[in-house]
């Protein structure tokens, strides 16, 4: 017998010797080691998600609602309200008939199971970490809804609203739970690589602008497009919607630190800088092309900011954050003034100029604020370099995704129901076209 075989024997014969001649101790040892590596219910941890939670429903309903609606003439007002609270009301059922189970249960690759579908096995006493599961299926419940959502204000002003229901449940199936899977639930694929997305970088934003970029390329432009003005009918709204959406956004990023912890305090304060960053960036953008600094573009370079951050909230130091709001938020303006109108495409609210775009810097970017010498809380063996490889993976992989996914998605919507409105609706208003009433009765 070798050396190292006498010495494993020798300290196995101690071990069982001294739980021979003490079995109780021994058992209470391994008992204990057991205990500690069960989850415990934390209060403060459960309060807060509690509590992000409802900040991310608040983004949705009425902040996103407003913000769109805001952007549209006074004649689809309604209609992108009842589009925006249609969307989440529907994404909500189908994640606890299916969704849930689809994102977080099973180790596939790509997607998980249906172990966990209509939430079988799942109680009271149930634990995700430190918190109830109940607690964070229902905090990941907003996410799809608002994901769902933000591709409203892409198809706005012409689309059907029966259409738009059924392009939610395919696209919620095919692509956002796969999405979710890949990205945050253990054994997904970029879960497994180390991508990083703290709160939905590729998930949300991508995922969404990409999907509201194919949906109006699929509908075409909207009657007058580029040949007469379509002005927003109140900035007032639109500056309300942003502001329910920047506070709400902490529920979005502090929040998916799923803890009351430091990681949710820097994720707080990034949320705070980068998007005041974005802000300012998209005013003096204006300023500098010799135009007005509007509240419009204000607005809209604090959407830049916040998406922008989303996958760096807790993966940047604080002026990491502010560069990347800054630079997403400038590379958004030039998109959204400049070329979109070159492209020629009719994306109503900006999801894939803001959204889109902002999404993809963010989760490239990532990459660099992480790192320890922009102030990121990577060590010291980190490298910039192989990550970006990672997170230009991820990202290409989420910008193909939805990209073929929601083509399918609207082309069986198309097939079904047909997607847009006629030209008679759309000149009238969808509001009393399409849901029989008005926003203002005047």
């Amino acid at each position: 017998m070798s050396i190292p075989a006498r010495l494993s024997g020798g300290i196995a014969a101690t071990v069982l010797g001294l739980f021979a001649a003490s079995p109780s101790w021994a058992q209470e040892q391994v008992a204990e080691a057991l205990a500690a590596e069960q989850p415990v219910l934390n209060s403060g941890d459960t309060a807060w998600m509690l509590t992000s939670t409802l900040l991310v429903l608040l983004m949705i309903i009425p902040g996103l609602a407003l913000f769109y609606g805001g952007l549209v003439r006074s004649k689809n007002m309604l209609s992108v309200l009842t589009h925006t609270l249609a969307v989440t009301c529907v994404a909500m059922l189908i994640w606890v008939c299916w969704g849930y189970s689809l994102a977080f249960s099973g180790e596939g690759a790509f997607i998980g199971n249906l172990d966990k579908a209509f939430l079988a096995g799942v109680t009271p006493d149930s634990l995700s970490g430190t918190i109830p599961e109940y607690v964070f299926i229902s905090f990941q419940m907003t996410f799809a809804a608002i994901t769902g959502a933000l591709i409203v204000g892409s198809l706005a002003e012409r689309i059907k609203f029966t259409s738009l229901m059924i392009f939610t449940v395919i696209w919620l199936t095919i692509v956002y739970f796969p999405m979710a899977h890949m990205v945050w639930s253990a054994g997904g694929v970029f879960f497994e690589m180390g991508a990083l997305d703290f709160a939905g970088g590729t998930v949300v934003h991508i995922n969404a602008g990409i999907s509201g970029l194919v949906g109006c390329l699929i509908l075409g432009k909207r009657i007058g497009y580029l040949k007469e003005a379509l002005p927003p009918h109140s900035l007032v709204m639109t500056l309300i919607g942003t502001g329910l959406l920047w506070v709400g956004w902490f529920g979005f990023n502090a929040g998916s630190a799923l803890g009351a912890n430091g990681t949710a305090g820097l994720a707080m304060l990034n949320t705070l800088v980068a998007t005041a960053a974005g802000g300012i960036a998209w005013l003096v953008a204006e300023k500098a092309s010799g135009h007005k600094s509007s509240l419009l573009g204000g607005c809209s370079g604090v959407i830049a900011g916040l998406v922008a951050i989303t996958p760096a909230a807790a993966n940047a130091g604080p002026f990491g954050a502010i560069l990347l709001g800054a630079i997403a938020s400038v590379i958004a303006f030039w998109f959204v003034t400049s070329l979109k109108a070159k492209l020629g495409f009719d994306d109503t609210a900006d999801v894939f100029g803001i959204h889109g775009v902002a999404g993809i810097i963010g989760s490239l970017g990532v990459a660099i604020t992480y790192a320890p010498a922009f102030g990121g809380p990577g060590d010291a063996d980190y490298a910039i370099a192989s990550q970006l490889g990672t997170q230009l993976l991820a990202t290409g992989v989420a910008i193909a995704w939805a990209a073929i996914g929601s083509a399918i998605a609207f082309s069986i919507a198309k097939a079904v129901n047909g997607l847009r409105v006629s030209e008679d609706v759309e000149r009238e208003g969808l509001d009393l076209g399409e849901h029989g009433e008005r926003a203002y009765n005047h």
